[in-house]
């Protein structure tokens, strides 16, 4: 049976469409278990009904036209209890409800089983038998699990549209993928194509090689030039570090780099397109091999440049649209850094791609630029969606295509919502972040590729609260040098000054990976990262800690961040380390005192060593977000169980909490840098538990700020106690709802479908 299961789940997959896969199941299906009948009843949430898509055996013209509710008749009993139905004479059970369109009437056996995806019911497939006959055992389980194999197709193409209810006929379609960049935009679809295809250049021998190599050179200074162009277009929009993402793309095409591996293929006898090809080709492939997201996006680099140097070798220059629409949602199979250059400023207004990840470099600059960005939505149907009028929504991954006149004016009010917000919390953004009874609140911002518009931040913050230091060793092709360090250091310590400015040391692993120094395990998240790598690697702190002390001469606003302690020896090994740091500078003339140095307390056992750790250190800073994974056991990023990771889980509340009174009683300040303290309410729960100060990425300052000059610090403490005696997240985010809304700041949470 189970050679057979897997033929019919091979031929399902490889149907043309789901809806040539729904026909092919059910005939392979009604052929293996020698049935009459075989049926898929697909639930549509909208009307709450199950509908008749797919039959062999019963009547053709009732598909489409038979549904029912839950509960109604035997195939809505098994969709209501989510569970198999076996019957050997089903006229007879009290549920059975006879369709007179289907000519179900010859059947009496029937088994019927749930097709469930993630805890949500998607259908039914059922068998049903002239002759009276109870399925057995094996009959009933092939079916549970053809179930299940069903379940993520057809999970799949309901996300995506490929599945066409007879019931919609607008032509309405709903792609998923990861939310890279925040916000909502109503626009345009510009379908953009890659400039060339690598896979398609013929193998070649040269004839002149000395000229192939000439032409190589040719089209590799004319694509340097059209990035250099890209990146001055966008030189206005976002802030020197993140410029030089553009310098990445430079020295990959450098001759030492790219150019030099295809000029030696091409000396072995290959002419410069195919040696171009074969050279991006193998490079891809090894990096798409990788088990780690940010080297894998470095693929998508190596792609791109490769494409717009062959454009070139097969004299044609990349094509740039002439006319681009007023709200352009740029789509393609993967944009690059560059591209987003080509889009005049004003026109771009956001990047959807079947490829790619919120650690991409696309990813970063749209963020940096202010761009609703999806990614990595993997179904896209490019050739038809070319000025289709689109709907993309940043903060929950969604694009819709063709939407309809209901759905786009309920995002234009959502849209119309946000920018009214936007301006009115922008004129109380240099007011104080002081509640109504007089309570400060510091807020503090999140840095690491940019300085974040220094200017305009400085007087609306309280200093740096995490500053990662990982983000400028993402960029580059090697260990950057102290005097690298040092230079990137100052700058941002002379940028906040005399704000403090907590750096932390290199927290790469987990999944954050350097390209030059990968780190390949199994589990990642409980492995070699954070302090682990630096204290086993202290050639390479001791550099950073360096680098950090030189940049803080004469400043005095540095202070230093531990990641990932588990124990307090890690501690003290590294307080040694600063020690000999200070001594080495000093010998070189270079006297700084010893920064304030704290610890991140995002691994479980920190919270449970808290007094010898405050005998040590000077602050503490809670990473909300791994200690919300590490507590609850749940890899956010796994999309199985992404739904369970929640920071407002009570035994992560009830764990804050501790924290906060734990601090307090032992003198040491502890602040929050993370999701859950750039969430308004978050924000007013974290202040009401007693923390010190609340550190977040740049954009959630104001609605923070709003929410926190609007309710007192008396109100936020009530609001905790009413919170830790609540027992599920469900019932937590009923509850700072309700008293949001009761405290007229509902408008500062996120928007609701």
């Amino acid at each position: 049976m189970l050679d057979v299961l897997r033929r019919i789940v091979q031929e399902v997959n490889g149907a043309r469409n789901l809806n040539a896969a729904l026909s092919t199941m059910v005939r392979r299906i009604r052929k293996a278990m020698r049935t009459d009948v075989c049926s898929f009843y697909l639930f549509d949430t909208e009307q709450q009904r199950l509908i008749l898509m797919e039959t062999i055996g019963l009547h053709a013209q009732a598909v489409g036209q038979v549904s029912m509710r839950l509960g109604e008749g035997l195939v809505g009993l098994v969709a209501q209890r989510e569970e198999p139905l076996n019957l050997e004479d089903a006229p007879t059970h009290p549920q059975f409800r006879y369709f007179a369109e289907t000519g179900e009437e010859r059947f009496s056996s029937f088994l019927g089983v749930p097709i469930i995806h993630q805890r949500r019911m998607l259908g039914v497939l059922v068998v049903q038998q002239q002759d009276k006959r109870r399925f057995d055992e094996g009959d009933e389980a092939f079916l549970v699990t053809m179930a299940a194999q069903l379940a993520g197709v057809l999970a799949h193409a309901l996300a995506t549209g490929a599945l066409n209810r007879p019931t919609r006929a607008d032509g309405m379609a709903t792609f998923t993928g990861v939310a890279a960049s925040p916000g909502m935009v109503i626009g345009e679809a510009l379908v953009i194509a890659p400039p060339a295809d690598l896979d398609n250049v013929p193998d070649l021998i040269p004839t002149d090689t000395d000229y192939e190599i000439q032409r190589l050179k040719d089209a590799i200074y004319r694509v340097r030039d059209e990035i250099r162009a890209a990146g001055e277009r966008l030189a206005s929009r976002i802030s020197a570090q993140e410029l030089a993402l553009f310098e990445v793309y430079q020295q990959m095409l450098s001759e030492a780099a790219l150019g030099h591996e295809v000029e030696k293929r091409i000396r072995e006898g290959q002419w410069a397109p195919g040696a171009l090809a074969d050279v991006v080709r193998r490079h891809v492939q090894y990096l798409e091999r990788v088990d780690d997201d940010y080297l894998r996006e470095r693929s998508a680099d190596v792609r791109d440049l490769g494409r717009r140097v062959l454009a070139h070798l097969q004299e044609e220059t990349p094509q740039t649209p002439d006319t681009f629409p007023e709200r352009t949602v740029l789509v393609g199979d993967e944009i690059s850094v560059a591209t987003l250059g080509e889009v005049p400023r004003g026109k771009l207004a956001g990047l959807v791609s079947i490829r790619g990840s919120s650690t991409s470099h696309v990813a970063i600059l749209a963020r940096a630029m202010g761009i609703p960005t999806v990614l990595g939505m993997v179904d896209l149907p490019l050739p038809r969606l070319n000025g289709a009028p689109v709907i993309l929504d940043g903060h929950r991954g969604r694009l819709f295509v063709r939407p309809d006149a209901e759905l786009q004016s309920h995002y234009q009010n959502l849209i119309d919502e946000e920018t009214a917000l936007a301006q009115v919390l922008e004129h109380e953004q240099d007011l104080p972040s002081q509640t109504p009874d007089g309570h400060a609140m510091p807020l503090m911002v999140n840095t690491g590729l940019a300085v974040d518009a220094v200017a305009s931040l400085k007087t609306r913050i309280s200093g740096v609260g995490l500053y990662r230091t990982e983000v400028p060793f993402m960029i580059t092709e090697r260990f950057p040098g102290e005097q690298e360090q040092t230079r990137l250091y100052r700058d941002q310590l002379e940028s906040f000054a005399p704000l403090p400015v907590v750096m932390r040391t290199l927290d790469i692993g987990g999944d954050k990976d350097l390209p030059y120094f990968p780190i390949d395990e199994a589990n990642p998240f409980l492995g070699w990262r954070g302090i682990r790598v630096t204290l086993d690697h202290p050639e390479v702190l001791m550099v950073q800690l360096r680098a950090m002390l030189r940049a803080s001469l004469g400043l005095g606003n540095l202070q230093i961040l531990l990641p990932m302690v588990t124990n307090v020896d890690e501690v003290d090994d590294t307080l040694k380390l600063i020690e000999r740091a200070q001594a080495e500078l000093a010998e070189e003339g270079v006297t700084v005192a010893r920064p304030k140095i704290g610890v991140m307390l995002e691994v479980p056992a920190t919270l449970y060593q808290l007094e010898p750790l405050a005998a040590r250190v000077d602050f503490f800073s809670v990473g909300s977000n791994d200690l919300t994974q590490y507590l609850l056991a749940v890899d956010r990023n796994n999309p199985r169980v992404a739904g369970l990771y929640d920071a407002c889980h009570p035994a992560v509340l009830v764990a804050l909490a501790r924290l906060a009174d734990e601090a307090a009683a032992l003198g040491v300040p502890i602040s929050v840098c993370g999701e859950l303290a750039g969430d308004p309410a978050g924000a007013l729960l974290l202040m009401g538990m007693g923390f010190d100060a609340l550190s977040m990425n740049a954009p959630s300052l104001p609605r923070v700020r709003a929410a926190i000059r609007r309710v007192s610090q008396t109100s936020a403490q009530s609001l905790v106690s009413e919170i830790l005696s609540l027992a599920t997240p469900r019932e937590v985010r009923q509850h700072l709802e309700k008293r949001l809304g009761e405290w007229q700041l509902a408008h500062l949470l996120p928007p609701k479908d």
